[in-house]
C-alpha cells in the first residue's frame, strides 16, 4: 500500500457525520482515522466477496478492467493466475508449418506390406510378476 495520500471530499447525511465524530471521540481517534478504517475494511468484505470477485473477472476477461486493478483488489498471486488463465484462453491452437515439408505421396506412404506386431517372449521374471 502507497504511503502517498489523496484528499477526499464528499458530502454526508450530518447525523451520520455527528454519529462517526461520536465514535472517533470514544475510540480517541480521528474522524479520518474512522473512515479509513471503515472505508478499508468495507473494501476488505466486497473483496472477498463471491459475487464480486466474479464480476471483477469478467471485466478483467473482457478487457474493461487492467491488470493493475485486478492486483490492487485482489493481490499479486491471483491477479497472476487470472493473467496467465487469460493468456491460455486468448491463445489460439498452434497450427503446423507444413510449408517445409515434403510429405511422401500417397502411394508411397501405403505402398509395401503392413508390419504386423508379434510380442516377444516373456522372461521368467516377467511372468512371475503377473502371476
Amino acid at each position: 500500500m502507497s504511503g502517498d495520500k489523496a484528499r477526499v471530499d464528499f458530502n454526508a447525511p450530518e447525523d451520520l457525520v455527528e454519529e462517526a465524530d461520536a465514535v472517533a471521540d470514544l475510540l480517541d481517534t480521528s474522524r479520518t482515522n474512522l473512515l479509513i478504517d471503515a472505508l478499508r475494511q468495507q473494501l476488505d468484505e466486497i473483496a472477498n466477496d463471491e459475487s464480486f470477485r466474479r464480476r471483477l473477472k469478467e471485466a478483467y476477461y473482457e478487457d474493461r478492467l487492467g491488470f493493475e486493478t485486478v492486483e490492487m483488489v485482489l493481490g499479486r498471486e491471483e491477479a497472476t493466475r487470472l493473467r496467465l488463465l487469460r493468456e491460455s484462453l486468448d491463445r489460439e491452437p498452434p497450427v503446423p508449418d507444413t510449408a517445409e515439408i515434403d510429405p511422401p505421396s500417397e502411394s508411397e506412404f501405403y505402398d509395401g506390406e503392413i508390419a504386423e506386431w508379434t510380442p516377444d517372449e516373456q522372461s521368467d521374471d516377467e511372468e512371475s510378476q503377473f502371476a
